[in-house]
């Protein structure tokens, strides 16, 4: 009966969708059909082992777009109609996309810094402006504060730190990371909110000792620090909302790996004409 059934509706449905409804095989469906399997069919078979693993090495983020880009600059010929339809009769999809929240809410009296960035948000070269916040990550033992420091040109995390507590060391560590990397120039545009720990004395002082001058979102603005804040949408979306953590040091290892294995040198963005923020940094040189 179920073999017959594909039979009726192989062209809506699609042989390869139906066998993994159904829970039967491709060689018993055309063993019972009597025939051998199309061209066409082998290698829209053969594409879709390449999708799949593109799905899986990507932690299930990309969708259509992104794959089909994968797959061309893997040197794989083929439509994204093609790839697109290949997804939908496997049942592929992107992870679904929860919508961010602040990771906590902006408590500095001080006067902010002036805010430097305007819509749309771009630097024209490497280490011209830098943005900067903080999240937490849930597990079983307790919050886990990740803060980021992103190059706004290249979309590179320059600069991160974990700690067991949102305290002044967490973003200190990140920026001081950041500089060792990149020994940025005098007079890059340091860009945060409000929030209490980017207004320190200490951090103050960092930001002196290196020449970057301060800008900050409007007070309990998101939107003003939109590149950070969907760093760590695409981080929470890709792996985080889809792990049960136990400890801090489950969750350590897979955030490393996914900051500095995946997202900085594998992960296709949009913004950067498909290209890794790596390969967009190496062919990209600052101005003397």
């Amino acid at each position: 009966m179920k073999y017959a059934f594909m039979q009726a509706n192989r062209e809506e449905f699609g042989v390869t969708r139906m066998c993994q409804v159904l829970q039967v095989s491709r060689s018993g469906y055309y063993d019972w059909a009597g025939g051998e399997e199309s061209e066409r069919s082998q290698r829209d078979r053969i594409l879709l082992k390449e999708i799949r693993k593109i799905h899986q090495d990507t932690n299930e983020a990309y969708g259509v777009t992104k794959t089909w880009r994968t797959l061309r600059q893997s040197g794989t010929v083929c439509g994204k109609h093609r790839v697109a339809r290949l997804r939908r009769q496997a049942g592929i999809e992107a992870r679904r996309k929860r919508k961010f929240r602040l990771a906590y809410q902006a408590r500095n009296t001080a006067p902010a810094a002036p805010n430097l960035l305007r819509w749309p948000f771009k630097a024209a070269f490497p280490d011209q402006i830098w943005v900067t916040d903080v999240t937490f990550i849930p597990t079983r033992s307790g919050w886990l504060y990740l803060a980021v420091m992103i190059d706004l040109h290249t979309r590179l995390v320059v600069g991160w730190s974990m700690k067991d507590r949102p305290n002044q060391e967490l973003v200190n560590e990140a920026l001081m990371m950041a500089v060792e990397q990149r020994r940025p120039k005098p007079g890059l545009i340091h860009h945060s909110d409000q929030g209490i720990l980017y207004s320190s004395g200490s951090y103050l002082a960092l930001l002196k000792k290196y020449g970057m001058l301060r800008s900050m979102s409007g007070k309990g603005n998101c939107y003003d620090n939109a590149v950070a804040e969907s760093f760590f949408s695409s981080l929470k979306n890709e792996i985080v909302h889809h792990r049960n953590y136990h400890t801090r040091d489950e969750a350590r290892t897979e955030i490393f790996e996914y900051i500095e294995l995946f997202y900085n040198r594998r992960r296709l963005h949009q913004s950067l004409n498909y290209q890794t923020p790596m390969k967009y940094k190496s062919v990209k040189v600052s101005p003397n």
